[in-house]
């Protein structure tokens, strides 16, 4: 089965190995569609080859990881996670810390996250928001153990990167920035702990400057909504 969006490239070389049966856009009149969430796009893509599947939200949740590992200041924490694999897609590091310090300021602990190459990134916000050096967790997880992070974490603010996939799927409240692609696509399901902010324009989704559109989220309403996901 190809995974890969429209995967052109890939589905050519899952042919070439002469699969059994080959699941893809294209393979047996399946129709890709850009208008669709990204949810209902694969599971059409499977109840149209013939095999069941359920977009409900509930069916997105994955079971708790293991949290034994997660550092005890890290629990019902504000988990910032400032990087994006597209600048386009990346708020400002200014402002990520803006939020961080409104968070400590609302006394909720607040640790930021990142990749191996975001580590500077999620320095700088702790920097910025004057959080202690405890509170810089970039560089130091793997998949597993991020989704642990995810897990125990209080809220989760991001932008339109996989950890917000993540919060989805441990139900962790999540406010989500969307710039370049609308949140109708790849945005959480709506009513379930989960806010996607987006200004309601769209733009190249793999520039590297910061999309206009995401340029026009504010600090100020940010912080509104992860105070309201504090008090639920």
């Amino acid at each position: 089965m190809n995974l890969h969006g429209r995967g052109p490239q890939s589905t050519a070389v899952l042919r070439a190995a002469r699969p059994r049966r080959l699941v893809a856009w294209g393979a047996g009149g399946t129709v890709h569609r850009d208008d669709e969430h990204e949810v209902a796009r694969w599971c059409r893509l499977l109840t149209e080859s013939g095999i069941p599947a359920d977009p409900a939200p509930e069916r997105l949740l994955i079971g708790r990881p293991d949290t034994t590992a997660v550092p005890g200041h890290a629990h019902g924490a504000t988990l910032v996670h400032p990087g994006a694999a597209s600048g386009s897609r990346r708020w400002p590091a200014d402002r990520f810390a803006a939020v961080a310090r409104a968070e400590r300021a609302a006394g909720r602990e607040v640790v930021a996250t990142g990749g191996p190459g975001e580590v500077e990134l999620a320095r700088a916000v702790a920097a910025g928001a004057g959080l202690p050096g405890r509170a810089v967790l970039a560089g130091a997880t793997d998949l597993t153990s991020l989704a642990a992070l995810v897990a125990v974490a209080g809220r989760v603010v991001c932008g339109d990167t996989g950890v917000a996939h993540l919060a989805t799927a441990l139900a962790t409240p999540s406010v989500v920035l969307f710039g370049p692609v609308a949140p109708a696509l790849w945005g959480p399901p709506r009513g379930r702990g989960h806010v996607a902010l987006w200004a309601g324009t769209t733009g190249d989704p793999h520039a590297d400057a910061p999309d206009p559109g995401l340029l026009r989220l504010g600090v100020a309403e940010v912080c509104q909504h992860l105070n309201a996901a504090s008090a639920r």
